[in-house]
């Protein structure tokens, strides 16, 4: 029995010298597989090639790693290099923090949208400890975007058409994706008459006859996009020359018409008329006519044909103009206004040469009325325009019509007035109103618009809740203090006419600061309440006083608060709330005191340790007697015992409790014997590492699982619920603060 017991103690022992050679060794991750596809149904056969798409993007990788054994805290993290295999911007694909004690696993991941290469690697690295394994083979890896048919058109043209195109005389035609969003973003493979081409653009310029056709460019996955466009049937051809024959005029006069030939007549060919570029509907004859009568003919007109043994060929440009163009202008207000006894000059201006004019009202000719101005009075309303007519040239007889004047005499005014700018009651600390449309009506009330010939005729009175304002007599009007509020309107008067304007109400906010002050800004609670006050004074006035946006209900001009919040004071001047500065209230946080190392202090007998506090504006050290030791933000500890610290912050106090002990001495145990006597019935580890907030205690079993993860830990381990199925059971211990092993070995239990 001796014997298989020293032999069993060497097995155990074993894994305990491989972990303490592991805190010397570095892992070793090796470098990520393909594997066959583990979502049910399992695949069977590792993938060579990733082609994904929004159908299908599902692929795996194998991982092995070998000891020593990473952290708890670690998570392998899965990444894709670029497409030429570079790692300097890597994409993180998948990550797992659960498999920190398996050696042998698989990983899934998708593909990314905007994946499209042939050597694309990958490769895995943990965190903790920071170990990147070496890439991958090499994979072709592409994202599937666009899986339909692509279509390919000459440029220049809307569509593909019939599927044909020509090259002429030896000179070039360009072919190009169209219907494609960011077609510039792919590759592509394109062919002519199914031999593959050098150009991998999204347009090819040929110059050769044959069946073109494209497709984008996946490498290795070509085969699953389908992507395969419609052909076009490129022919060689020669040039006809085409042009229009000179025509007998160009510059035409209104009503004549002008016929533009081709010079070529054949009946196979396909004739297509173009305007200033744009194709005229319609015109598919080697003859087109002009006719100077529809308005706009003016232009460039070309003509281009096409078909059997010619190519798409356009001619020069023939340019059309009209001989009889000349401007009319209007030279009064469109809208005349006349009071009873009042007559308006109208008139227009021309640059035609040798003009004749005759005016019209009401659409019919006004006798007499053939100068280039027409004096109107108030009984002859009416809406007026001139006629000016070319009395010689190529162009005689053409005319032109002015635009329209609407001349009216009132059955009365409506003045309408606004603010000048943006309005808002109780923010605008001043505004300005004025006229902005005066509207001559007619019997029927129907407006016109005479504000610019009539604004400067009135005279006006400005009026505050029905009262007039004093000196108040111009078209507007500036308010600039809160004792002008009120509800405005203007009366105006011309000649016979009275009108009273809609009415604006102001409630302009006084221009005044309104401050409040705290004696604290930290609430320490009940015992220590914060008094908010202001200079200004209070008396005989309305306000209120808000936490967190709302009413306190306190009235008194200071207000005593003891809770956190955001205060403010509301002060109604002139029908307006004035509001005041905010001041926020804190809540007291007593993790702002922090010390160093902390409030479990240890150090050997005879030996000192100093604690240094921060966060607060002073301190105070206690002995158990609530003796001062100290007012610095240091205290050097010799004895052990407990001392108080009381730090201000602000106006408040944070007390912190201070354990002061000698360091222990002893070990720490290997072996417990966990029989209930009380002596040794737990593992007792020396105060150095217990209760301590960055010391982390992990405790394996015989398989490696995990027993016990803790921080601060508190010498309970194992607790009474916990059983051991056989007499002698060895585990094993891991002490560490943050990535440094401080302790490990075993812990033999012997039940």
């Amino acid at each position: 029995m001796k014997t298989k017991l020293f032999f069993s103690l060497r097995v155990l022992l074993l894994p305990v010298v491989l972990l303490a050679i592991g805190n010397v060794q570095a892992q070793v991750l090796n470098a990520p597989v393909a594997a066959p596809k583990q979502t049910p149904p399992p695949g069977s056969t590792p993938w060579n090639r990733a082609c994904a798409s929004a159908s299908f993007n599902d692929y795996w990788v194998r991982f092995t790693w070998n000891p020593p054994m990473v952290n708890t805290d670690n998570e392998f993290i899965l990444e894709l290099s670029d497409a030429d295999g570079n790692f300097g911007s890597p994409v993180e694909l998948a990550r797992d923090g659960s498999k920190n004690l398996v050696f042998d696993f698989y990983m899934q991941f998708q593909v990314p949208t905007d994946t499209r290469g042939e050597n694309y690697r990958l490769r895995v690295r943990s965190t903790s400890p920071a170990v990147t394994s070496p890439a991958s083979a090499p994979y072709p890896m592409y994202y599937i975007s666009v899986n339909s048919g692509l279509t390919i058109r000459p440029q220049g043209q809307s569509d593909f058409g019939d599927g044909t195109a020509q090259v002429c005389d030896g000179n070039s035609i360009t072919l190009e994706v169209y219907g494609l969003a960011n077609a510039d973003t792919y590759t592509y493979n394109w062919y002519r008459s199914g031999t593959l081409l050098a150009e991998k653009s999204e347009s090819i310029t040929v110059t050769s006859s044959g069946m073109y056709n494209v497709e984008v460019d996946y490498g290795a996955c070509s085969g699953s996009g389908n992507t395969l466009s419609n052909l076009i049937d490129v022919t060689s051809g020669s040039s006809l020359g085409i042009a229009i024959n000179p025509p007998a005029k160009t510059d035409l006069c209104s009503g004549e018409i002008q016929n533009l030939e081709a010079n070529i007549n054949n009946p196979s060919l396909t004739y297509t008329w173009f305007k200033n570029g744009t194709v005229i509907p319609s015109s598919n004859n080697y003859i087109y006519t002009v006719d100077a009568s529809s308005p706009g003919f003016e232009g460039d007109y070309q003509v281009e044909i096409f078909g059997p043994g010619a190519c798409v060929e356009r001619s020069a440009v023939v340019t059309m103009t009209n001989a009889g163009d000349f401007t009319v202008n209007r030279n009064n207000a469109a809208n005349v206004v006349l009071l009873p006894g009042q007559n308006t000059t109208l008139s227009v201006s021309t640059d035609a040469s040798s003009p004749t004019y005759q005016w019209y009202r009401n659409g019919s000719p006004v006798a007499g009325a053939t100068t280039s101005s027409l004096v109107v009075s108030d009984t002859e309303t009416g809406t007026y325009f001139a006629r000016v007519t070319l009395s010689g040239g190529a162009c005689a007889s053409t005319s032109k019509d002015s635009q329209t004047t609407e001349v009216v005499t009132p059955d009365s005014f409506e003045l309408i007035v606004d603010y000048t700018a943006p309005y808002t009651a109780c923010e605008n600390t001043s505004i300005a109103l004025e006229v902005v449309t005066i509207n001559a009506l007619d019997t029927g009330g129907n407006p016109t618009d005479v504000t610019s010939s009539v604004i400067n005729n009135f005279a006006y009175q400005w009026k505050r809740d029905g009262v007039n304002v004093g000196g108040a007599t111009g078209s507007s009007l500036s308010l600039t203090d809160p004792s002008e509020n009120g509800a405005y309107t203007l009366d105006g008067t011309l000649s016979s006419y009275a009108s009273s304007s809609n009415s604006l109400s102001v409630q302009l906010l006084v221009n005044e600061t309104l401050t409040i002050s705290s004696t604290g800004t930290m609430s320490c609670g009940p015992s220590e309440p914060i008094t908010i006050s202001t200079a200004t004074d209070l008396t005989g006035e309305t306000f209120s006083w808000l936490r967190n946006n709302s009413d306190t209900g306190v009235s008194t001009p200071d207000l005593t608060v003891t809770e956190a919040g955001t205060y403010q004071l509301v002060l109604m001047r002139n029908g307006c709330p004035l509001p005041s500065n905010e001041i926020v209230i804190s809540p007291l946080d007593e993790n702002l005191i922090t010390l160093d190392p902390g409030d479990i202090v240890v150090f050997p007998e005879g030996g000192s340790r100093t604690v240094t506090a921060s966060g607060g504006s002073s301190y105070r050290w206690l002995d158990s007697n609530n003796n001062e030791m100290s007012n610095s933000s240091s205290m050097t500890f010799t004895q052990e015992g407990s001392f108080v610290l009381i730090a201000s912050v602000g106006n408040c106090q944070v007390i912190r409790n201070i354990s002061v002990t000698y360091l222990d001495t002893f070990k720490v145990p290997n072996v417990i014997t966990v029989n209930g006597d009380g002596v040794n019935d737990q593992w007792i580890i020396p105060n150095s590492y217990s209760n301590k907030s960055d010391v982390n205690v992990i405790i394996y079993n015989e398989k490696g699982e995990e027993v016990l993860n803790e921080f601060s830990y508190q010498n309970n381990w194992p607790s009474s619920s916990v059983s051991f199925p056989r007499q002698n059971m060895v585990f094993f211990y891991k002490i560490r603060n943050g990535g440094e092993v401080l302790k490990q070995g075993t812990i033999t239990v012997i039940r």
